[in-house]
């Protein structure tokens, strides 16, 4: 039986989400949004599954991935259940934030002790200028991957569960991968999915990727939608 090939990599994800501010449970003055639909492209059509919770706190800075990370290893300890904390950059029409993305939160109720453990490790906060707002958010979270190579350019995340990820031949533009996007779920009659974009660093070289999040998950999901991406993808570098 062939060896299964398994990786951590240094990548980045691209994705638009709906985000809206929220004052209860967080630190007192802090800017702190929360993902309206997570995966929108799959919640929006399976309204009755309960979805996870993920945060975007807001930094006076940008602070470095490994200082994050550092910071995350050390104050887990502290905390008995699990989360995850990145980095990132969120947008919303013309203001750009760094942010701390935290996920894996079951409730709400340790959001201010984790804002306060990351604080007393050096990691500032913005202090919140607007009142409440709701507003579509571009969103690009640093971040490693593991990833285990299932088939031709298609990996799984073995750490996240229902996340695949499928090659592409080419960097595409936000836009580019929006058009690709849509033509691919107009053609697509199996189970819906959500699709963000994005890059890891692999043996000297960037690999492009669709990443893709879906219940219904497997190989052969994975290979359909991935013979799709690259046919459609042809059509869209021809309109360019």
């Amino acid at each position: 039986m062939e060896q299964r090939k398994e990786i951590e990599v240094f990548g980045t994800l691209t994705k638009t989400e709906k985000v809206f501010t929220i004052d209860k449970k967080v630190a007192s003055g802090s800017l702190v949004f929360e993902a309206l639909e997570p995966f929108p492209g799959y919640y929006h059509e399976t309204p009755f599954d309960t979805k996870p919770v993920y945060l975007y706190l807001a930094l006076e800075e940008n602070y470095a991935l490994e200082d994050v990370i550092r910071v995350s290893q050390k104050i887990q300890p502290e905390f008995e259940k699990r989360f995850d904390a990145g980095k990132g950059f969120l947008q919303v029409m013309n203001d750009k934030y760094n942010v701390l993305r935290l996920r894996h939160l079951n409730d709400y109720d340790m959001v201010e002790q984790l804002q306060l453990a990351f604080a007393e490790n050096g990691i500032r906060y913005l202090q919140k200028q607007k009142k409440y707002f709701e507003a579509e958010a571009y969103i690009k979270i640093v971040k490693f991957l593991n990833l285990e190579y299932i088939d031709e350019d298609i990996w799984l995340d073995t750490r996240e569960n229902l996340h695949g990820y499928i090659e592409l031949p080419k960097k595409l533009s936000w836009d580019e991968f929006k058009e690709l996007t849509l033509s691919v779920k107009y053609n697509w009659d199996e189970s819906k999915f959500d699709a963000a974009k994005g890059a890891f660093y692999y043996q000297g070289r960037l690999h492009e990727f669709v990443r893709i999040y879906s219940r219904k998950i497997n190989t052969e999901y994975l290979k359909e939608l991935r013979k799709l991406y690259l046919e459609k993808l042809k059509y869209v570098q021809k309109t360019k």
